[in-house]
């Protein structure tokens, strides 16, 4: 009896530690080739799209459906994301063995539509850091009672929880249609307006009438070097965690840094000529294949991907990119086009052409829609502001 206890004992071992290996073999990419009669080492693809279901081809060959999990031999593959009503996303990408590759894709509608959000003209529409409100001014028009109406306005760039306004909404009256400027602070809650009668410092979140305006213009600089100082303190935050040798880089050769709303990319403007070292970071597996740029020139616009340590160049000198609220994404405004490009400067697709007021284009929180700014090509029209639907 003992004996066989232990024969059982043993096999439920070796029964046990047999699957056990397999199951790690196929968890690794390992695949049995009945050619060969062994098993072959793959990389595995895990492919996610937004909206999900689309085709998945691999060097033209329709593969699967996304979300999934597939196994790939080493080598480099062209991959295909599409879905009908949508732009296709291409790249071409490398696969490693017993590495696991993510792909992330983000889909564009072919045909997106468009949509006026204000109908009284906008003018220098001015976006908060984050992108989340713009304030514009409105010429002084007359609306269907005749009453007279304009000044200072802002539209909330996100989506609000159902029964809050989503409309625009005036934060001061007046005719600031020329001689006037205003600028948010760091965290978008104030805006300061400045007109050839004063200036004042205003609060997003309510309506101050013209009667109830305080003039700060004798402290408006100190209120600008404290703004200042609060950006340069966010930034430096966020700068905190990264290598040194880039920190140094970032501080004395480049500008416009902006961090994705992840916080895991950084996009930023060369202004001087530097050199960013190899392994800031241990390289983690299934990082980007795409060709980085570790060599970065003045005016050339680049993207550091901090967590796999690669540096893409994006856009040449002049260039006016900004990130898409996916992290994953960039917007680059130029005169009758709007592109919207993967982060690392590959697959690059086209969702607006036509006529608007460059380089007024902003990103929906949302990551589901742009606003620009437009006349629709009528010069006797005054622009507004247009929502174009991505999704």
């Amino acid at each position: 009896m003992t004996r066989l206890r232990l024969f059982f004992f043993g096999l439920t071992i070796l029964v046990v530690g047999t699957l056990g290996y397999f199951v790690s073999l196929y968890a690794r990419g390992y695949r049995f080739d009945s050619r060969t009669f062994r098993f072959v080492s793959n990389g595995i693809m895990v492919v996610k799209s937004v909206p999900d279901g689309a085709q998945i081809f691999v060097n033209g060959e329709l593969k699967n459906a996304t979300n999934t999990t597939f196994p790939l031999g080493p080598g480099n593959y062209d991959l295909s994301i599409r879905k009908d009503g949508y732009m296709s996303w291409n790249k071409r990408i490398g696969i490693d063995k017993e590495v696991v590759t993510e792909i992330d894709a983000y889909l564009f509608r072919s045909v997106p539509s468009l949509s006026a959000l204000t109908f009284s003209g906008v003018i220098n529409p001015q976006a908060s850091a984050d992108f989340s409100k713009i304030a514009y001014a409105i010429p002084q028009t007359q609306d269907n009672q005749g009453n007279t109406k304009n000044g200072l306005w802002i539209i909330e760039n996100v989506n609000l929880p159902l029964g809050f306004a989503q409309g625009p909404r005036e934060i001061t009256d007046g005719d600031f249609s020329t001689g006037a400027s205003w600028q948010f602070s760091p965290d978008g809650r104030q805006i300061l307006l400045a007109t050839t009668k004063g200036t004042y410092l205003l609060d997003t979140g309510s309506s101050t009438a013209q009667s109830g305006r305080v003039n700060v213009a004798a402290r408006s600089p100190q209120i600008l070097a404290s703004w200042a100082q609060d950006a340069q303190k966010r930034l430096s935050d966020k700068m905190r965690s990264l290598p040194q040798e880039l920190t140094d880089i970032l501080t004395r050769d480049a500008t416009g840094i902006n961090f994705s709303l992840d916080d895991s990319k950084i996009l930023f403007t060369a202004s001087g000529s530097a050199t960013i070292p190899d392994k800031l970071i241990n390289p983690i597996p299934g990082s980007s294949t795409q060709k980085q740029e570790r060599d970065i020139k003045p005016g050339r616009t680049y993207v550091y991907d901090i967590k796999e340590d690669r540096n893409f160049f994006v856009a040449e000198s002049g260039a006016n990119v900004f990130w898409f609220p996916s992290s994953k994404n960039l917007v680059l405004a130029e005169d009758a086009k709007i592109t919207i490009m993967d982060y690392d400067g590959t697959n690059r697709q086209v969702v607006y052409t036509g006529s608007y007021i460059a380089p007024n284009a902003f990103p929906y929180a949302s990551a589901d829609r742009l606003l620009i700014l437009t006349n629709l090509g009528s010069d006797s029209t005054t622009a507004n502001l247009y929502s174009i639907s991505l999704r």
